[in-house]
């Protein structure tokens, strides 16, 4: 398995798709290798099924070009901090090789969102103790790995952002990567139940969030993230 540059970790099969996915498409863009790791199947949402989350998944997966993506099983609303969870965590982590991760937000309208944040967050840690022992699915050793940096993407709460990233450019690909869940959003000819996601306004306001969030930096859209160290620079004008 190559060396990836960039792990995003969702809570649920399309929470990367909601909240980072411009970022993951920009930085394809620019030539950097990307794997997505969903916890869950979503099996709780309101609409579709697990089955169905997962080939929505890998329809998104291929919308956005990512080279590999995984979903670790965990059970949607239930999964906890315990050993198991965090080391199957660890195992991605190790796996990948990541630089850096993006995470869930810290905290969230989703009990989920928080939760998966700090078990990633925790899992990344880890990972970089060599006496933490994990095997890969050949049954060979694997060594220790932890990532440079953990950025932890905005969902549904307007949390204060420390960094954002311009997606302008992506915003429109987005949109696409989250209708491959042809079953969580906007669909005329659905039988299933109204959402709070399936209605056609919410695309709608997922592009006037990116677009609040990229009022800032001068850009049309952006994603917004929050970091949990001091972010490093060489030159001010890259802040820029």
């Amino acid at each position: 398995m190559d060396k990836f540059d960039i792990l995003a970790i969702g809570a649920h099969p399309d929470d990367i798709e909601l909240s980072a996915s411009g970022t993951v498409l920009r930085h394809i863009s620019l030539g950097y290798n990307v794997a997505i790791c969903d916890l869950t199947r979503g099996e709780l949402g309101t609409r579709g099924n697990a089955d169905l989350r997962l080939k929505e998944a890998e329809a998104a997966a291929l919308v956005l070009g990512v080279k590999a993506r995984e979903n670790l099983g965990m059970k949607d609303g239930f999964f906890d901090f315990g050993r198991e969870n965090i080391l199957s965590v660890v195992k991605v982590i190790r796996k990948y090789r990541p630089e850096i991760v993006l995470a869930n937000a810290v905290s969230d309208r989703h009990p989920d969102h928080g939760r998966a944040s700090k078990l990633i967050s925790d899992a990344c840690f880890y990972s970089g103790l060599v006496k933490v022992e994990t095997v890969n699915d050949e049954g060979l050793i694997q060594e220790a790995w932890r990532p440079k940096a953990v950025y932890h993407y905005i969902q549904d709460r307007n949390i204060k952002a420390d960094l954002v990233v311009d997606i302008s450019a992506f915003m429109d690909k987005k949109i696409e990567s989250i209708m491959a869940f042809r079953s969580q959003f906007f669909d005329p000819e659905s039988k299933e139940p109204e959402t709070p996601i399936s209605t056609k306004s919410f695309i709608e306001y997922i592009r006037a969030k990116n677009r609040a969030y990229a009022r800032d930096i001068g850009v049309e859209y952006a994603e917004a993230f929050t970091v949990e160290r001091n972010i490093g620079v060489n030159n001010l004008f890259d802040l820029l």
